[in-house]
Protein backbone atom coordinates (compact mmCIF):
# COMPACT_ATOMS: atom_id res chain seq x y z
CA UNK A 1 0.00 0.00 0.00
CA UNK A 2 1.33 3.75 -0.58
CA UNK A 3 2.35 6.07 2.26
CA UNK A 4 2.15 9.75 2.02
CA UNK A 5 6.03 9.49 2.00
CA UNK A 6 6.00 6.84 -1.33
CA UNK A 7 3.72 9.66 -3.11
CA UNK A 8 5.94 12.67 -1.70
CA UNK A 9 9.43 11.45 -2.81
CA UNK A 10 8.13 9.67 -6.54
CA UNK A 11 10.13 11.52 -8.92
CA UNK A 12 9.16 11.42 -12.44
CA UNK A 13 11.30 11.24 -15.08
CA UNK A 14 11.54 13.93 -17.46
CA UNK A 15 10.33 13.44 -21.56
CA UNK A 16 10.44 15.96 -23.85
CA UNK A 17 7.28 17.16 -23.64
CA UNK A 18 6.50 16.57 -19.52
CA UNK A 19 4.70 18.11 -17.81
CA UNK A 20 5.65 21.03 -15.65
CA UNK A 21 7.28 20.56 -12.63
CA UNK A 22 5.68 23.09 -10.52
CA UNK A 23 2.04 22.17 -11.12
CA UNK A 24 3.37 17.82 -10.47
CA UNK A 25 4.26 19.08 -7.41
CA UNK A 26 1.26 20.65 -6.19
CA UNK A 27 -0.66 18.48 -7.23
CA UNK A 28 1.29 15.60 -5.47
CA UNK A 29 1.15 17.84 -2.23
CA UNK A 30 -2.75 17.66 -2.22
CA UNK A 31 -2.81 14.20 -3.38
CA UNK A 32 -0.32 13.74 -0.17
CA UNK A 33 -2.80 15.64 1.98
CA UNK A 34 -5.31 13.93 0.99
CA UNK A 35 -3.84 10.80 1.03
CA UNK A 36 -2.74 11.50 4.71
CA UNK A 37 -6.68 12.60 5.74
CA UNK A 38 -7.61 9.30 4.26
CA UNK A 39 -5.46 7.35 6.05
CA UNK A 40 -6.06 8.97 8.89
CA UNK A 41 -9.35 8.89 9.12
CA UNK A 42 -9.50 5.17 7.67
CA UNK A 43 -7.34 4.30 11.25
CA UNK A 44 -9.86 6.51 13.00
CA UNK A 45 -12.38 4.05 11.55
CA UNK A 46 -10.86 0.97 12.43
CA UNK A 47 -10.32 1.98 15.83
CA UNK A 48 -14.27 2.72 15.65
CA UNK A 49 -14.67 -0.61 14.37
CA UNK A 50 -12.33 -2.34 16.52
CA UNK A 51 -14.08 -0.59 19.51
CA UNK A 52 -17.23 -1.23 18.45
CA UNK A 53 -16.56 -4.98 17.72
CA UNK A 54 -15.67 -4.83 21.45
CA UNK A 55 -18.95 -3.49 22.44
CA UNK A 56 -20.85 -5.75 20.62
CA UNK A 57 -18.75 -8.27 21.77
CA UNK A 58 -19.47 -7.02 25.16
CA UNK A 59 -23.16 -6.98 24.10
CA UNK A 60 -23.28 -10.69 22.60
CA UNK A 61 -21.79 -11.74 26.11
CA UNK A 62 -24.38 -9.92 28.21
CA UNK A 63 -27.08 -10.65 26.27
CA UNK A 64 -25.59 -14.62 26.85
CA UNK A 65 -24.91 -13.97 30.58
CA UNK A 66 -28.70 -12.35 30.93
CA UNK A 67 -30.22 -15.58 29.12
CA UNK A 68 -28.60 -17.68 31.00
CA UNK A 69 -29.81 -15.72 34.39
CA UNK A 70 -33.12 -15.80 32.65
CA UNK A 71 -33.09 -19.73 32.45
CA UNK A 72 -31.67 -20.25 36.03
CA UNK A 73 -34.10 -17.69 37.32
CA UNK A 74 -37.02 -19.97 35.46
CA UNK A 75 -35.33 -22.86 36.71
CA UNK A 76 -35.37 -21.24 40.67
CA UNK A 77 -38.71 -20.51 40.13
CA UNK A 78 -40.03 -23.50 39.06
CA UNK A 79 -38.06 -25.30 42.15
CA UNK A 80 -39.47 -22.80 44.50
CA UNK A 81 -43.15 -23.38 42.88
CA UNK A 82 -42.23 -27.34 43.70
CA UNK A 83 -40.73 -27.11 46.63
CA UNK A 84 -43.95 -24.78 47.71
CA UNK A 85 -46.12 -27.53 46.11
CA UNK A 86 -44.65 -30.07 47.76
CA UNK A 87 -44.67 -28.37 51.16
CA UNK A 88 -48.30 -27.17 50.72
CA UNK A 89 -49.37 -31.29 50.40
CA UNK A 90 -46.93 -32.71 53.38
CA UNK A 91 -48.70 -29.18 55.39
CA UNK A 92 -52.26 -30.69 54.25
CA UNK A 93 -51.21 -34.24 55.13
CA UNK A 94 -50.15 -32.97 58.25
CA UNK A 95 -53.41 -31.37 58.99
CA UNK A 96 -55.51 -34.57 57.58
CA UNK A 97 -53.32 -36.41 60.47
CA UNK A 98 -53.80 -33.81 63.07
CA UNK A 99 -57.21 -33.93 61.99
CA UNK A 100 -57.48 -37.90 62.00
CA UNK A 101 -55.77 -38.11 65.72
CA UNK A 102 -58.36 -35.72 66.95
CA UNK A 103 -61.37 -37.80 65.70
CA UNK A 104 -59.84 -40.55 66.92
CA UNK A 105 -59.18 -38.98 69.83
CA UNK A 106 -63.00 -37.56 70.31
CA UNK A 107 -64.58 -40.70 69.23
CA UNK A 108 -62.33 -42.44 72.09
CA UNK A 109 -63.17 -40.10 74.46
CA UNK A 110 -66.95 -40.21 73.48
CA UNK A 111 -66.81 -44.25 74.10
CA UNK A 112 -65.37 -43.67 77.67
CA UNK A 113 -67.89 -40.95 78.59
CA UNK A 114 -70.74 -43.61 76.81
CA UNK A 115 -69.34 -46.44 79.44
CA UNK A 116 -69.17 -44.05 82.35
CA UNK A 117 -72.88 -43.18 81.77
CA UNK A 118 -73.37 -46.92 80.98
CA UNK A 119 -71.77 -47.85 84.56
CA UNK A 120 -73.64 -44.54 86.01
CA UNK A 121 -76.52 -45.90 85.04
CA UNK A 122 -76.54 -49.56 86.52
CA UNK A 123 -74.37 -48.01 89.58
CA UNK A 124 -78.12 -46.15 89.86
CA UNK A 125 -80.22 -49.40 89.08
CA UNK A 126 -78.43 -50.90 91.53
CA UNK A 127 -78.24 -48.47 94.07
CA UNK A 128 -82.42 -48.01 93.74
CA UNK A 129 -82.45 -51.68 94.30
CA UNK A 130 -80.61 -51.32 97.10
CA UNK A 131 -82.57 -48.42 98.45
CA UNK A 132 -85.78 -50.41 97.69
CA UNK A 133 -84.98 -53.50 99.20
CA UNK A 134 -83.48 -51.41 102.49
CA UNK A 135 -86.50 -49.74 102.12
CA UNK A 136 -88.94 -52.84 102.02
CA UNK A 137 -86.75 -54.05 104.95
CA UNK A 138 -87.61 -51.35 106.90
CA UNK A 139 -91.37 -51.60 106.30
CA UNK A 140 -91.09 -54.89 107.08
CA UNK A 141 -89.46 -54.00 110.11
CA UNK A 142 -92.08 -51.64 111.04
CA UNK A 143 -94.64 -53.80 110.03
CA UNK A 144 -93.66 -56.56 112.49
CA UNK A 145 -93.03 -53.78 115.04
CA UNK A 146 -96.90 -52.99 114.26
CA UNK A 147 -97.74 -56.33 114.99
CA UNK A 148 -95.61 -56.77 117.90
CA UNK A 149 -97.12 -53.54 119.45
CA UNK A 150 -100.81 -54.86 118.52
CA UNK A 151 -99.75 -58.02 120.02
CA UNK A 152 -98.30 -56.35 123.16
CA UNK A 153 -101.51 -54.22 123.34
CA UNK A 154 -104.03 -57.36 122.87
CA UNK A 155 -101.65 -58.70 125.59
CA UNK A 156 -102.01 -56.09 127.93
CA UNK A 157 -105.73 -55.68 126.89
CA UNK A 158 -105.88 -59.65 127.83
CA UNK A 159 -103.76 -59.03 131.07
CA UNK A 160 -106.33 -56.02 132.09
CA UNK A 161 -109.25 -57.59 131.28
CA UNK A 162 -108.09 -61.03 133.57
Amino acid sequence: MLTPLDIHNKDFRRGVRGYREDEVDDFLDKVVADFEALLKENATLKDQVTELQQRLDQYRQLESTLHSTLIVAQETADAVKESARKEAELIVQEAEGRAQATREREAAEIKRAEEHLAELGRRTIGFRAQVRSLLESQLEMLRGDDALSEAAAAREAQVNRA
